[in-house]
């Protein structure tokens, strides 16, 4: 079959592809029917002679041909499905490195612990997940440890950390503030901890930051020191509400309720610049 010269490839490609299988098809059904024709003849002309033979016993029987079936022609075959594709995992991020600071020794081990939580195949046995760690060991007091445990292994022959449970015992106690419950507590006692100028949601995130230092569990206790440390205009909206106040001993309401009060603010103190410039640029406009 002839295509017109300005056929586009992929066209021209595809009806080849089918003209052949077609063909193929074609020459199949004539070797099936061919095969056919010859099994019926065959056992035409056997069964014409077991007739002869049962109307006349004495004739001498006949042998019977031992033909082969036909073969029979094997279905095109079906192209094996694609294997199913591998989940990847998202791709971690290392810890950031270490400077042995007390402000950041508490998320640099959870960065440590949940890279190694995630994907513990990473590392083939308890020692390489310590000197992994220690590779961001870098600068300040935190560089000084990672040498010295170094030394001392030179010195011993032994590293003197055997597993991840010992490494985090030794960091918190060279790392971590030595009297952070005790901190916290002052914090909490005095009004360094309180809003000021600060939006409610930076409040809260350095309140409940001190008051699991502290370990304050009870709800009363935890909405009397945070609604002493609010701005008094926002305390005193949440305390004079009429209907739906957060009660004294719910201290997610309260929470809840100070950003929403502080929300609705800064978005009232946004719309009322807005409104103060406007004046100011249509003079210049009509001024012009």
């Amino acid at each position: 079959m002839s295509l017109p010269p300005d056929t586009p490839q992929g066209i021209a490609n595809a009806l080849g592809y089918l003209q052949h299988h077609l063909q193929e098809l074609v020459e199949r059904q004539h070797i099936s029917k061919s095969n056919i024709n010859s099994t019926l003849a065959a056992l035409t002309a056997q069964l014409q002679q077991l007739i002869q033979l049962v109307a006349n016993p004495f004739l001498p029987l006949p042998a019977i041909p031992n033909t082969p079936p036909p073969p029979i022609p094997s279905p095109p075959v079906s192209p094996s499905p694609a294997p199913p594709t591998r989940r990847t995992r998202p791709k971690l991020s290392c810890p950031p490195d270490f400077n042995g600071e007390h402000y950041n020794s508490r998320a640099f081990l959870n960065s440590c612990s949940l890279y190694i939580c995630l994907v513990p195949e990473q590392f083939h046995d308890k020692q390489e997940r310590i000197l992994w760690a220690l590779m961001f060991f870098k600068g300040g007091r935190a560089a000084k440890w990672s040498e010295n445990v170094f030394c001392q292994e030179a010195d011993t022959g032994v590293f003197s950390i055997q597993t991840w449970g010992e490494f985090e015992q030794q960091f918190r106690l060279h790392f971590f503030p030595a009297n952070t419950e005790a901190d916290a507590i002052n914090g909490l006692e005095g009004t360094s901890y309180h809003q000021g100028n600060r939006t409610v949601d930076d409040y809260l995130n350095s309140f409940q930051t001190l008051v699991s230092d502290v370990g304050y569990t009870d709800p009363w206790t935890l909405v009397v020191k945070f609604q002493r440390g609010l701005r008094l205009g926002i305390q005193n909206q949440i305390a004079t509400i009429l209907y739906g106040r957060p009660a004294d001993t719910d201290p997610d309401a309260w929470y809840r309720a100070a950003r929403r009060i502080d929300q609705a603010c800064l978005a009232n103190e946004a719309f009322q610049s807005v409104s103060r410039s406007a004046p100011s640029t249509s003079l210049r406009t009509v001024s012009a």
